[in-house]
Formats: C-alpha cells, structure tokens, sequence
C-alpha cells in the first residue's frame, strides 16, 4: 500500500466506531471531597463556566478536590466546531462585562496563586474576545496580589493586534494548542489552521520574548509517532517552551472515536524526544491535560 492510500485509510478509519476497551492507565475515580464540593459551591455562586465541566476533563474530581479549576471565559457556546471537543456549538450570547470580576472572586475564594483561564472561539466578536481576556487578567492581578496567570487562547483568527491586547495585560505563561497533526486537521479541527496556530505562538515570542509559551497534543486520533515528532519540531521552531501530550478521550457519541490508546511507556519515549529537541518543561502522559498540574509545571523553571 502506498504512503498516500495509507495516510487516506486512517483518515477514513476516524468515521468508524471502535469497540476499544477503556484502559486502566485512563480510569479515574471518583474524588467526592469536602474540597470538591466547596469548589463546586463557589462556582455555582459565582456563575462561571469551567472546561473541566464543558469539556468533560478526566481529571475534574482530582482537580476540583485540590481546590482549582480552568475557568472557561466568554460563555458555555463555542462559534468552532471542533470535532474532539465537547463545549456547545453554536452563536454565542454577548460578553458579560462582571464576568472577570466574578472570576477574581472565585479565584481568591479558592485561594489560588496560580490561575488558568481558558475560553470559547468568539469569532463574531472584532477582536475574538482578546479585551475581556486582558480585563480578566488585570483583574485578577488587581484582585490577588502576587497571582499567577496562565491563560489558553483560541487563535484569534491569527490577529497580531489580538496577541497584542492580551500579551500587554502580562500573563505569566501564553499557551495556544496545536491539537493534533496537520494531517487530521480538517477533520478533527474544521475552522482552524495548523500553520496559523504555529503563527500564533511565533507571534507571541515576537511580541513579548519572555513570555513562556506552551503547546499540546491530543494523541489516538490516527496521528503517526513520525508525525507527532514533525509536529514537536514544528513547535521547537517557533520557540515553544512547555509541551503537554495526553491521550485522548471521546467526550461524547457525537465526538470523534478514539483510533488507538497510547501507552505509557510511549508517552515517556515521547517525552524523551521532547526533551531531546529543547523544551524547557514537558508533561506527558495518558491523563495530562494543557491544564493539569499547570501550576507545578510554570514553577519548576
């Protein structure tokens, strides 16, 4: 078989449902703490949006049980349409101007010292939403002192002056996934481009070259070890300094089915290779998520 009609099988194979056994390096029970609840309450209270919630995140009850969470800027409905992910699709309700507000307030009622902030696309917006990301993280910043604010952006539609307004508020870390390999993005990112994402993060160097940047890769969507090593070359290239890889999982029937569980015996070779080509900090492994111990891992640098 040819290297195309190879590469055409496994794209045609992500319409397929597999019966692939959940296995048990991706099992996760179920941390029903006083911590948990408290977190939750406070969300509840503050009426925020979590992509531990939207998303369906694996590791919610560990995370919710040590008292953080991913705060999801802008809404429960994404403009994309992304076919890994499980936040609702659809046209957005307009901003809430007291949402950064109401974030610094459940950040400081959780005690957080590192903040990760996420958001949907907002692609209907002029600028795809950068201000109210900027506002959030002054907020926070004027809310706690000495805060740590990590944020995961879409792309902006590839937009400098978007990078700009959000760089100029002074995150401590700018991460932007690339997802998976270009080969599969048509199908597991419709809307999105796999070089306007690299643009993204090259842009963020330029802009300010002390930002820390970071990246990740869902794996198990039919991507190959050579092109996942392609991809981190690609990453390397524009600077990247901190990678997460992890396997992914199907949130729901209407997500794309998962091709294969990466071991993690791979991951660790995977993270090997990482290393190998000069990032600065990497996670890797079957349950990590762009979020996932990000505190731990900003703080080792």
């Amino acid at each position: 078989m040819s290297e195309e009609a190879s590469a055409n099988r496994i794209d045609l194979s992500l319409e397929r449902e597999l019966p692939l056994r959940l296995p048990e390096w991706v099992k996760r029970s179920v941390l029903n703490t006083e911590e948990n609840r408290q977190v939750r309450q406070i969300l509840k209270a503050e009426k925020l949006n979590t992509i531990c919630e939207s998303g369906r995140c694996p590791n919610k009850g560990e995370c919710y049980a040590s008292g953080t969470a991913t705060f999801l800027l802008m809404g429960p409905i994404c403009t994309r349409t992304c076919r890994f992910c499980s936040v609702n699709k659809g046209l957005p309700p307009p901003l809430e101007e007291d949402e950064p507000l109401r974030v610094a307030r459940a950040a400081k009622e959780m005690g957080l010292n590192h903040v990760v902030l996420t958001s949907v696309n907002r692609d209907e917006l002029p600028d795809q939403g950068a201000n109210h990301f900027a506002k959030t993280i002054q907020t926070l910043y004027d809310t706690i002192p000495g805060v740590a604010v990590e944020i995961l952006t879409p792309d902006f539609q590839g937009r400098k002056e978007s990078i700009e307004i959000v760089l100029a508020a002074g995150p401590t870390v700018f991460n932007h996934n690339v997802e998976t390999v270009p080969r599969l993005y048509r199908r597991v990112r419709p809307g999105s481009k796999y070089d306007r994402s690299l643009k993204v993060l090259a842009m963020a160097k330029e802009i300010n070259p002390e930002i820390k940047t970071k990246s990740g890769l869902m794996l198990g969507l039919g991507e190959t070890q050579e092109e996942i090593k392609a991809v981190l070359c690609d990453l390397r290239k524009v600077d990247c300094d901190f990678l997460t890889l992890g396997q992914y999982l199907r949130p729901t029937r209407d997500n794309l089915p998962v091709q294969r569980y990466v071991t993690p015996q791979e991951f660790e070779e995977l993270a090997d290779y990482a290393w190998s080509v000069g990032f600065k900090m990497v996670h890797s492994g079957p349950l990590v998520r762009s979020s996932y111990h990000a505190k731990e891992m900003a703080g080792k640098l």
